[in-house]
């Protein structure tokens, strides 16, 4: 199994306890925000963007996100995660299209807080190149209360985006 949540959505939650660890804005590009967090080996840079729609609407959720992580350390470049704003059931997935492509993400939660990853390298450098390609993601999950959710995301501005985190962590 890839890294599992607790890391990852510590990067996109994180708190200002500690300066080091605080995530430093990169640069934004359109839709999406490059950033960097930790140093030496605990550096991770990132490409991050929030939902461009949300339905359904008024429903209580977090943050949501959808980002693509470099952790140098482990030489991994290019980890796609997406942060739902809301915890998911045991077992779940989520479906991201982008285009007529599809791609099913598995599920963890840290507590409140949910993520999802996809099982292999191959599928993640897929979904990143249709993601520079094209022009919208959609990504639908359901939260442990069972609320089925669909975010709209743009996908404008993701390459330089992406390009400025990989120089970053010189990945």
């Amino acid at each position: 199994m890839r890294l599992f949540p607790a890391f990852c959505l510590a990067i996109v939650l994180a708190t200002p306890a500690a300066a080091a660890d605080k995530p430093v804005q990169l640069g934004r590009f359109k839709d999406w925000s490059a950033m960097t967090a930790g140093t030496g080996a605990d550096k991770t840079c990132y490409a991050l963007s929030q939902p461009a729609a949300s339905d359904p609407k008024g429903v209580a959720r977090g943050q949501i996100y959808f980002l693509i992580s470099d952790f140098p350390s482990r030489k991994v470049k290019g980890e796609p995660q997406i942060v739902p704003g809301y915890a998911y059931p045991a077992n779940g997935t989520v479906n991201v299209t982008v285009g007529s492509d599809k791609w099913t993400f598995f599920t963890g939660n840290n507590g409140d807080n949910g993520g999802a990853w996809l099982k292999t390298r191959d599928d993640e450098a897929k979904l990143v190149a249709a993601m520079q390609k094209g022009s919208r993601m959609v990504v639908t999950g359901a939260s442990a209360r069972g609320t089925t959710t669909t975010d709209a995301y743009s996908l404008s501005g993701i390459s330089a985006a992406l390009q400025k985190a990989h120089a970053e962590c010189k990945m």
